[in-house]
C-alpha cells in the first residue's frame, strides 16, 4: 500500500485520537479487559485535547500515515529517551507505532518506523504478549535487553536497537 506520511496538524487531533482508540482495541483485544477500552473511549474528549496540546507543543516527533483515500491508517511517535541515562540506552525512544489491522502486512508499519527512526539506534517498550509487535520489532533489529516495568495495563518489556 502506498501511504502519504506527514507530520500531524492540530486539526488532525480528532482523527488521531480515534485511530489511537481503534488500534489499541485491535492490538490488545486479547491482552486486556474490555473495561480498559471502554474507559479510554469515555475519555475521548480529554484525549483529543491531549493530542492537540502534544501536536501544538511539538513535544514529540509524530508521523501520520494516510491511505490514498484520505483515511488515517497509522502513526508513530518518537522523542528523547525517558529512561534512566545510567542504563546506557540510545538517546532516541520510539514511544508509539500503531497501524490499523486492515493495513497489517502492507508495509505501513515499516514506512512509519523508517520515517521515525531511519536506521538510528533507539529503544521502545512493548506490552508482554503482543507477539505481532514483538516479531515486527525483531525483524527491524530490536532485541529484548531484560528490562521490564509494570504498567496499568500489563507488563512492558524493553527492546533496544544499537
Amino acid at each position: 500500500m502506498t501511504v502519504r506520511l506527514a507530520p500531524p496538524r492540530v486539526e488532525d487531533a480528532e482523527a488521531l485520537t480515534d485511530l489511537h482508540l481503534d488500534v489499541w482495541e485491535e492490538a490488545y483485544a486479547d491482552l486486556m479487559p474490555a473495561s480498559v477500552f471502554a474507559g479510554r473511549r469515555a475519555r475521548r474528549a480529554d484525549r483529543v485535547a491531549s493530542w492537540s496540546a502534544i501536536i501544538a507543543a511539538g513535544s514529540s516527533d509524530n508521523v501520520l500515515a494516510w491511505s490514498p483515500d484520505g483515511t488515517l491508517v497509522g502513526f508513530s511517535s518518537t522523542g528523547p529517551g525517558r529512561d534512566d541515562p545510567a542504563d546506557a540506552l540510545p538517546p532516541l525512544e520510539l514511544m508509539a507505532l500503531y497501524a490499523r489491522a486492515s493495513v497489517h502486512g502492507t508495509g505501513v508499519g515499516h514506512a512509519l518506523l523508517t520515517a521515525a527512526l531511519g536506521g538510528a539506534p533507539a529503544y521502545l517498550w512493548v506490552l508482554d504478549g503482543n507477539e505481532r509487535a514483538i516479531r515486527f520489532y525483531e525483524r527491524q533489529g530490536f532485541a529484548f535487553d531484560g528490562a521490564t516495568k509494570p504498567d496499568d495495563v500489563g507488563l512492558e518489556r524493553r527492546m533496544v536497537r544499537h
